[in-house]
């Protein structure tokens, strides 16, 4: 898959590598912009605040299908529901939200888990397979919340990994499962 990652910083340049390991042809924009006509996929990785003047420096935007990994700390953008929404309404193309409850201080430590850790997305239905496919090959588990009108509660969950990364915890991989599926998956006995 051609990729266009919109910032170069922690996680657009993490999820970068990570891609360009898995195989994918991926090209990382900073902010001096740049020309997405050939991708097959965007990722926006830059500040929630920052979305409107980082996107007007980048052609080739229109109609393509979008991954937006941004947080703000802030309010939401003015006008919008959720970043998500901002985006989607700048460049046109299907979307979805994914990668912003994940801490790219530690992308490099995913392989080393016994299971991939869990990434919750949401989704326009256009956007979600690729979503789903760019999700496992950076080594996480898709965990789909349901249409991009979930955009708002990913947003939210800032406040918290944040508290939790400040805390004992620190930075932390996050893993959902059914009763029994862990045991299942590795294995082990569930009795």
């Amino acid at each position: 898959m051609r990729i266009t990652v919109i910032g170069r910083g922690h996680v657009g340049g993490a999820l970068a590598r990570r891609w360009t390991a898995a195989g994918h042809d991926v090209t990382a924009l900073g902010r001096d912009g740049g020309d997405a006509t050939g991708a097959d996929v965007v990722v926006v990785a830059i500040p929630g605040d920052s979305i409107a003047v980082g996107l007007d420096k980048i052609a080739g935007l229109d109609g393509k299908v979008t991954i937006d990994a941004s947080n703000t700390f802030g309010a939401r953008p003015p006008g919008y529901d959720s970043i998500a929404d901002q985006v989607k309404a700048m460049i046109g193309g299907p979307t979805a939200k994914a990668f912003n409850t994940n801490f790219a201080s530690i992308y490099d430590a995913v392989d080393a888990e016994p299971m991939p850790p869990g990434t919750l997305f949401a989704s326009d239905a256009d956007a979600r397979q690729v979503a789903e496919q760019l999700i496992r090959d950076a080594g996480f588990e898709p965990i789909h919340l349901g249409d991009l009108a979930k955009a708002p509660l990913l947003e939210s969950l800032i406040a918290l990994t944040s508290t939790l990364d400040r805390g004992e915890l620190g930075p932390f991989f996050y893993r959902f499962n059914r009763p029994g599926e862990l045991a299942a998956r590795l294995g082990l006995d569930p009795s």
